[in-house]
């Protein structure tokens, strides 16, 4: 009798330690999706922040060069892709776009000397410059909880359990140079 406690106890250990296994690292998923989410929440206050200067950018660009009809309409464009994307894959090549049409916007400075002395215009263009540094800087820590939660998923023996319970890779924001 006493054999059979023993060996009943060795089963009911082996058990808890096998569920407190399963727990911890369902646990460790949520946590590093949720990491994920918040990385990404992230990504997109600051591409907002930077959409937010598109219009008075434009604006103010326009006052010194109506002529210019077709990159407004691009930029217009572009900032309405971004605003619609529904992935980080969608949101990179809209954001790509975006940034090429904002370059092509900013070129047109050199064409108007009035345009590059404008203070509103100067101060427009560094805070586009910061946001897009801040871009780059959130873009970063969120690829950067993406690989580890894809590295914790991929990894034996999670990738067993991270299917079954619905956690799969993420995807990458990866930067495109347009």
């Amino acid at each position: 009798m006493k054999k059979g406690l023993i060996a009943l106890g060795v089963v009911l250990l082996l058990v808890f330690m096998f569920a407190g296994s399963l727990v911890g690292r369902y646990n460790g998923f949520v946590t590093s999706n949720e990491q994920i989410d918040g990385a990404w929440a992230q990504v997109e206050n600051v591409l907002q922040r930077r959409g937010d200067l598109i219009p008075n950018l434009v604006s103010t660009v326009q006052g010194f060069a109506e002529q210019e009809r077709e990159i407004f309409t691009e930029v217009a464009n572009a900032r309405s892709r971004l605003a619609g994307a529904a992935s980080p894959g969608e949101a990179a090549a809209a954001n790509a776009g975006l940034t090429g049409a904002l370059g092509r916007l900013l070129a047109i400075s050199e064409n108007y000397p009035q345009l590059r002395s404008n203070e509103n215009f100067m101060r427009l263009q560094d805070e586009l410059a910061g946001s897009e540094n801040r871009i780059a800087v959130e873009r970063r820590r969120y690829n950067d909880a993406v690989r580890v939660y894809n590295t914790n998923v991929r990894q034996f023996p999670n990738n067993l359990m991270a299917g079954s319970f619905g956690f799969n890779s993420r995807e990458y924001f990866e930067a495109d140079e347009a």
